[in-house]
């Protein structure tokens, strides 16, 4: 990706902080110097926390011992709007959905591929939509499975508190959940699971890991309609909302955004925000 960053190490969350297991990781990215912007207020001057949940190819991934990835470009944009640099808090999918993270100053924004809907929109604000959804079924190579009625008899991997877990149980499924999307790849890999569902992003990186196009294939696209989003405390931060809309409307006017967008997915956008 196009950006700088130097990988910090974040001290250990407390035991009881957020009710939660975390940990940090953060990386700096956008300007060195400035001011926070007027009206726009950050839990530590300076500084634009984004709290993800890692690893999320190619929205946030971990690369040469930095955080990369389409999300952290994006927000590397708004970090230089208001004079501050990026970084990056990793912590449980959850825990970021529930406002939590946000609601106890943990970080600013929220960003990890996530999908705007009308749950979270009950202890999130979401920015003006960035990507349109469209999740996955993975399954073994050659196996016929083109459609998730087929797998009714079979074991289905989902990630925890994702729109994939909501859209296998909105047909009837029970799966396994995994805490983030590594677990889930690694379950798949070793059998734990018959077939996954996850977002086609996160799947079409999987598929460039050494073998796993060999063993593995998408069966089924599915374009769930719903969109991704960034987020900000609820009622919170109206400023800090304007700046990303903002920054995110300019990045798609100027071209960034299709920029970025092919970068990072491998592919040229087949739809473009807002347009």
């Amino acid at each position: 990706m196009a950006r700088r960053s130097k990988l910090k190490v974040l001290a250990l969350l407390p035991a009881l902080a957020l009710a939660v297991a975390a940990c940090g990781n953060a990386t700096d990215s956008g300007p060195t110097s400035g001011n926070t912007a007027p009206g726009v207020t950050l839990a530590e001057a300076g500084k634009l926390k984004t709290c993800t949940n890692l690893p999320y190819p190619p929205f946030q991934f971990t690369q040469g011992g930095k955080t990369v990835g389409f999300d952290v470009d994006l927000l590397d944009l708004v970090a230089g709007k208001v004079g501050a640099k990026q970084e990056i808090v990793d912590i449980q999918f959850n825990v970021i959905k529930s406002g939590a993270a946000l609601n106890s100053n943990k970080c600013d924004v929220a960003a990890a591929g996530m999908t705007i809907t009308d749950e979270r929109k009950q202890n999130l604000d979401f920015s003006n939509p960035y990507m349109d959804e469209v999740i996955a079924l993975l399954v073994p190579k050659g196996s016929g499975i083109t459609s998730l009625d087929q797998v009714r008899d079979k074991k289905l991997g989902v990630q925890k508190a994702t729109t994939s877990l909501d859209y296998a149980t909105g047909k009837g499924f029970t799966p396994t959940e995994f805490e983030d999307s590594g677990k889930q790849l690694q379950a798949f890999q070793s059998g734990q699971v018959d077939v996954v569902l996850q977002d086609l992003p996160v799947v079409n990186e999987w598929l460039k890991k050494q073998g796993l196009s060999d063993k593995f294939e998408i069966g089924a696209e599915i374009e769930t309609g719903a969109q991704y989003g960034f987020a900000v405390k609820k009622g919170g931060n109206g400023e800090l909302l304007k700046t990303i809309n903002d920054a995110l409307g300019a990045a798609i006017a100027d071209g960034t955004w299709a920029r970025l967008y092919e970068q990072w997915m491998g592919s040229k956008p087949k739809s473009t925000p807002g347009k």
